[in-house]
């Protein structure tokens, strides 16, 4: 028997193989995939959730001047939670993650004494929250 008739006497098995491991590249690649994407799924909903929190204590501080219940320290925990939670996430969510850092460390002593303050962090807390929740809809 030579090669050519073995191939012919084999080519079910041979395309049953063949079918088996492009079945197999494809879900693997397919389960890749959607495991990235649930994380950056679970990463924006949970980055969004800490800008809430970040807002919500900015706010106290800086309007309500509520210091016995919120310190700019727990705006702290907030801003370094979603600096470390962007890492996960999408190219352009790192950037603005660390523009808010940026802001909060530039402009947490101020509140409850500047307006500009206040809008910094605000602006800076509402371009992520913009920037997250267009890379949760970019999922494919």
């Amino acid at each position: 028997m030579n090669f050519r008739q073995q191939i012919r006497n084999n080519l079910l098995a041979i395309i049953s193989l063949a079918v088996a491991l492009v079945a197999l590249s494809y879900n693997t690649w397919r389960n890749e995939l959607t495991e990235h994407n649930r994380n950056i799924r679970f990463a924006g909903f949970e980055i969004i959730r800490h800008l809430g929190e970040l807002q919500r204590i900015t706010y106290l501080v800086h309007y309500d001047k509520a210091l016995n219940r919120q310190t700019p320290r727990d705006g702290w925990a907030e801003v370094l939670v979603l600096r470390d939670l962007s890492q996960v996430m999408p190219a352009r969510v790192p950037a603005v993650a660390q523009a808010l850092l940026d802001q909060w460390r530039d402009n947490w002593q101020e509140l409850g004494k500047s307006d500009v303050a206040v809008s910094n962090i605000d602006n800076a807390i509402n371009d992520l929250r913009e920037e997250t929740l267009k890379a949760v809809k970019d999922l494919e």
